[in-house]
């Protein structure tokens, strides 16, 4: 059988080889440095870089935290009786010894005058009972009676006296009666919801009670850090009760300032963590029970602290690192040792030396041995003058260089 032949006179087999020698030859023309994703690829990653210098940093230490009532009340019945009337408003802000409920006084006014008339009796029969006594003791002196029936009254006008006595216990014990049934605020707070209605009978062994009343102002804020800050947490507090800031969920604003008042005596063996609450004025009840917060302890001031702006740690399989911009252009990946951190700076332990570029914006395009060119804050143009897709969004804040 014939072999088949193309138009330019050459075998089908021989001009497929042709084919694949020319596309061999022109991709080994074409320069490697300008291949995507080539090891040669030279051009320069447009990034936002600052120096890392030192400052005065002040030491904190962040935890979360629960607000809680300075004082809460349960405000019950201590007497027996129909609940008449109720003074409050719920949510009302109440001063202590302000009237929040009132009971029936009506069996408390009769036992009240019921002891008062006993006093009155048993007085006048205490004031006969003396003059006979006088009597008999100038008699007996005459022996004109025995000495015993002198005695004897005596011991009449002393049981007499104590019952008196016992009056006047009466007539305080119907008194206090009286004043329970005025139920007032045992503490300066907040009402809660009314927990029953007028007309209802109460009782001192109800466990709800009428209204629940908790103090705001002060008010603490319960938080945790880890148990291996107690050693400072210790010393700080040991010097003057460190200053703690009531923030934001996110941290974004302060809320209000406070002191530490203490430290819990046991460490929580589930979480490895220590618990601390702190005292809060708080005239404007920007605080709420039950609110949780943000709690940031002051433990001094850390003076010469190697600084970065925070965004520029970041974090990898092997721990924190920040890219450090050399005088040739490129970036290297380097380890550092973060000792704490807030919403604008890192203080670094080790690993960063002052005067050091670091980068702060572009990382994710950034790799070890990559060559970067450093562009101010807000200018968002590629190397080359070309516009970023990013021209004309809001520009960024430029960190606070210490």
């Amino acid at each position: 059988m014939k072999s088949l032949r193309c138009p330019s006179g050459l075998p089908q087999p021989a001009l497929g080889l042709t084919v694949m020698l020319l596309c061999a030859c022109g991709r080994g023309t074409g320069d490697p440095s300008k291949a995507p994703g080539g090891g040669g690829d030279k051009r320069p990653v447009s990034v936002v870089a600052t120096k890392v210098a030192t400052r005065d940093m002040p030491v904190t230490l962040d935890g979360l935290g629960t607000v809680t009532a300075f004082k809460t009340v349960t405000v019950r019945s201590q007497v027996d009786g129909r609940l008449d009337n109720v003074a409050f408003r719920e949510g009302q802000f109440v001063k202590r010894g302000t009237l929040l409920a009132l009971i029936d006084t009506r069996p408390f006014a009769i036992q009240l005058h019921q002891a008062e008339g006993a006093l009155a009796r048993d007085q006048a029969q205490l004031a006969g009972g003396k003059v006979n006594l006088d009597r008999y003791s100038r008699v007996a002196k005459d022996k004109l009676i025995a000495q015993q029936q002198a005695d004897d009254q005596s011991v009449l006008v002393g049981q007499m006296e104590g019952s008196v006595r016992t009056d006047q216990a009466q007539i305080e014990q119907a008194k206090l009666m009286l004043e329970y049934a005025h139920i007032r605020s045992p503490i300066d707070g907040v009402t809660g919801v009314r927990l029953i209605d007028p007309g209802n009978m109460v009782h001192p062994s109800e466990a709800g009670g009428i209204v629940v009343v908790t103090q705001v102002d002060p008010i603490a804020v319960l938080f945790t850090l880890p148990q291996d800050e107690l050693p400072r947490v210790q010393r700080a507090l040991a010097e003057g009760k460190p200053t703690v800031d009531a923030l934001s969920r996110d941290g974004g604003s302060i809320l209000a300032s406070g002191s530490l008042e203490v430290i819990d005596n046991q460490i929580n063996v589930t979480t490895a963590t220590i618990r601390l609450k702190a005292i809060f004025a708080n005239p404007n009840r920007v605080l709420w029970p039950n609110q949780f917060v943000k709690a940031r302890l002051h433990l001094g001031l850390r003076t010469d602290a190697i600084v970065v702006p925070a965004v520029a740690v970041q974090r990898g399989p092997a721990g924190a690192f920040a890219y450090v911009v050399g005088g040739d252009k490129t970036v290297a990946a380097r380890p550092v040792q973060v000792e704490s951190t807030d919403t604008e700076f890192a203080v670094i332990r080790s690993g960063l030396e002052p005067g050091e570029t670091v980068v702060t914006e572009g990382q994710f395009q950034l790799k070890p041995g990559a060559l970067v060119e450093i562009r101010e804050p807000g200018d968002n143009k590629e190397p080359g003058g070309r516009k970023g897709k990013g021209e004309g969004k809001a520009p960024i804040r430029e960190t606070k260089k210490p």
